[in-house]
């Protein structure tokens, strides 16, 4: 199937997705009477239209609270009562972004067991993190350790329980009804239990890392509806799930101080120790190994909150009153003092679902996008690749929080680079170049991880500068220039010294592998969209010494010169120079009907497209960058796309003056674009072993199996793939407030059927 086929099919909802319609309250119609375009946004009324309400389980979508460095994830009864009802991708979690965790390593694994030489023309071998296939793990462990440590792991599991210690029984939930109110950030979850009514309203504290609850209902006095705490262990198959509550490793949990109605716990992992306070309204009992209970046989309302830290002496736990005030004061400055888009009046009949994916975008990054790391591609929901994050989505990820009025957001994880400088520095050194070398796969400690990929994309490697110039872009404060300066130095360095010489210019690779990762790293030389990237950095990097008062240095002024072009041929861009015969071989008629996968590269991201969308391109040729696009739509394998893949091919129809195919774009009906009941869109793979029905359970009455949600022929290997939020809003951050030499209202939309409002947006470059 081409992409424009796929695109006649693109999604007409007005609200969430009919896979879900039987649980979701649709979203509001946004086509009411006409508005001014200068009329301000009601802004309670953009966001409260959108809240997630549910009146049963999805098992693919719980709800997610948090603050940027804490999440939680939420069943139908507002806890963590019932896991075992959701997908085995849908593990329910408490994650912080501090919590880091690594298995021992007795055999004293380093850095340097994880490389190996790789020949560098021009410039002899140099040590990559190199594994030339899956199969060397099994005879070298040092890569199972490297890659797999550190990892993020599970702080709790909060759930319903009784003072006796009975769990509650599924079976007699009835009546279930949650809404996730957006503009206060409290969930209330209501049912009823064997006839009797609960309600349970859950907040996660805005600046302390607490989950809040408070439960209403007659059965907290009259049968001890409590709430359980527990401490889980660290499964050794860390994904997508790190929990497990049987015994590994070295583990042990004391309480450090008690007191009537307050805890206070330290719990060690091997050489992981962590705190965690109880707080509650009711009586609080050690009830397990790993395990308290909070209950209350005087009233019919119980309060508990579970605070986290990383430090011995806990902060101050503040009344219950006052948290739920701070929490409500918090989300009602994010959604008033941040951008915001308003399509009220328009009709076309998309208008609603695209307000909708852009309100729930902007309350996920708000709470998976937003801490004091880069974020992970799954955030704070489930583990992937370990739960270390990939630099080269962070600006997928994060890049609309400055373009949308909240700097202060995005400046939350920029120290990480700031705080691994002289890591980076190392590792350019180590290959023999200047500057700072930024990883891909990465945890805390800036070390890259072991990959077949990995130690060969350079993408990231502008990312920092880009970032702070956005951020630059929104604040226009000289302390921006202060803080990062020095990061953009370093990284400018390393653009201009990286590319190799040949023939009197400079190459980006070999060994290089692009932001379309199906080349051989050891032959890819010159990828459209690296070399116009490098070249756009490297100049920003220069505005950035100009507005500092800084002369524009010479070596990278040389460098912009000699950095080779963008390759073409036959009036289309290539994806790298060295694959000369790209188009050709896509067009044949065995790319097109996908029969000879191995010599058919025209799958996985068009990433050469991102040269005159995701950046503005100085060298890019419009009317070639059309044709290529229109080359790309006609031949691509769109089976094989990815979640930010429609936000970026968005981006780029923008600019070429096409806003119908941006809009088309992003609502292509593809599997990784199908958008749920929270906002969350799933990642789906390829696999000529899916069947119609997928296992879900495993109990004593055997495998319990249920429909393949993406059909035979697919794999789901994620509920959520985050980077398509943060693109999504870098997209229509771009499409409504315009880019640099941009003209006329919201550029980036159709100008029949779409009414456009948009405050407190900064134009993107």
């Amino acid at each position: 199937m081409s992409l424009r086929t796929a695109l006649l099919a693109f999604t007409l909802l007005a609200g969430p997705t009919a896979a879900c319609a039987q649980t979701v309250t649709p979203a509001s119609p946004v086509v009411a009477a006409a508005v001014a375009p200068d009329a301000p946004i009601d802004r309670h009324a953009l966001v409260t239209r959108h809240n997630v309400s549910l009146t049963a389980i999805d098992r693919h979508a719980p709800i997610m609270l948090g603050n940027g460095d804490l999440g939680f994830t939420a069943d139908i009864t507002g806890l963590q009562t019932f896991p075992e009802q959701y997908s085995e991708l849908s593990p329910l979690l408490t994650m912080a972004q501090w919590a880091w965790h690594s298995f021992p390593n007795p055999n004293g694994y380093t850095e340097q067991d994880g490389l190996i030489d790789v020949p560098v023309p021009g410039r002899g071998e140099q040590p990559y993190a190199w594994m030339k296939s899956w199969a060397v793990a099994e005879t070298q462990p040092a890569y199972t350790w490297l890659r797999a440590n550190p990892h993020r792991f599970s702080l709790s599991r909060i759930g319903l329980t009784f003072a006796d210690g009975r769990p509650l029984d599924f079976a007699k939930v009835a009546d279930t009804r949650q809404t996730l109110d957006l503009w206060s950030g409290a969930l209330t979850s209501r049912f009823t239990y064997d006839g009797q009514p609960v309600e349970v309203v859950t907040r996660v504290h805005p600046t302390l890392d607490m989950v809040m609850v408070e439960i209403a209902s007659p059965l907290v006095a009259a049968q001890g509806l409590a709430v359980q705490v527990r401490y889980p262990g660290v499964n050794p198959a860390i994904n997508p799930d790190p929990t497990t509550f049987e015994a590994s490793g070295a583990q042990s949990l004391s309480v450090v101080a008690s007191d009537t109605g307050d805890v206070h716990i330290r719990r060690t992992l091997d050489d992981t120790t962590y705190y965690s306070g109880i707080t509650a309204s009711g009586k609080i009992e050690q009830s397990g190994p790993d395990a308290f209970r909070v209950a209350s046989t005087v009233r019919d309302r119980l309060t508990v909150m579970v605070r986290f830290d990383q430090q011995a002496q806990a902060p101050t736990t503040p009344a219950y009153s006052a948290g739920v005030q701070a929490t409500t004061a918090h989300w009602n400055t994010f959604w008033t003092q941040g951008g915001a888009v308003d399509f009220t009046g328009s009709t076309d009949p998309r208008a609603a679902e695209l307000e909708r994916r852009v309100v729930l975008s902007q309350y996920l990054s708000a709470v998976n996008g937003a801490g004091e790391l880069p974020p992970q591609e799954e955030g704070l929901f489930s583990n992937s690749w370990y739960g270390k994050f990939h630099l080269e989505m962070h600006p997928w990820h994060a890049g609309w929080q400055a373009m949308w009025g909240h700097p202060d957001m995005l400046e939350r994880s920029l120290p990480w680079y700031v705080g691994n400088l002289a890591h980076a520095r190392a590792e350019a050194a180590r290959h023999h170049v200047k500057g700072a070398w930024w990883p891909k796969m990465v945890g805390p400690e800036g070390r890259n991880s072991p990959s077949l990929v990995s130690p060969f994309i350079m993408w990231q490697q502008p990312h920092p500068i880009l970032l702070a110039e956005l951020v630059w872009r929104a604040e226009k404060n000289p302390a921006v220039l202060d803080r990062y300066g020095e990061v953009v130095e370093a990284t400018a360095d390393l653009l201009a010294s990286w590319p190799i010489e040949h023939d009197g210019r400079l190459n980006l690779g070999a060994p290089m592998i692009p932001a379309q990762e199906n080349y051989d790293p050891l032959t890819t030389v010159n990828p459209t969209f690296e070399v116009e990237y490098f070249r756009w950095a490297l100049e920003t990097a220069q505005a950035w010494r100009q507005r500092r008062g800084q002369a524009r240095r010479a070596d990278w002024d040389q460098a912009l010169a000699r950095i080779a072009p963008p390759p073409m041929k036959d009036g289309l861009y290539l994806p790298v120079e060295s694959v000369p015969d790209f188009w050709e071989t896509a067009m044949s008629d065995a790319c097109r009907r996908h029969a000879a996968a191995a010599q058919c590269k025209n799958r996985d991201h068009p990433s050469f497209l991102m040269a005159y969308g995701f950046i503005p391109g100085a060298r890019i040729d419009p009317a070639a960058m059309r044709r290529t696009f229109e080359a790309v739509e006609q031949n691509w394998d769109v089976r094989q796309t990815w979640g930010w893949d429609f936000p970026m091919m968005a981006m780029t129809a923008a600019r070429i003056g096409e806003p119908e195919k941006a809009v088309n774009w992003l609502f292509a009906d593809l599997k990784n674009n199908q958008w749920g009941v929270t906002g969350m869109t799933p990642r789906v793979h390829l696999d000529e072993h899916a069947n119609e029905l997928v296992p879900v359970s495993a109990g004593a009455g055997g495998v319990e199996m249920a429909v393949n949600p993406d059909g035979p022929g697919y794999r789901r290997a994620a509920e959520t793939y985050f980077p398509s939020n943060g693109s999504l809003l870098m997209a229509v951050g771009l499409m409504a407030a315009g880019w640099d030499g941009s003209s006329g209202h919201a550029p980036g939309f159709p100008k029949d059927g779409w009414t456009v409002r948009a405050e407190g947006l900064t134009p993107a470059p």
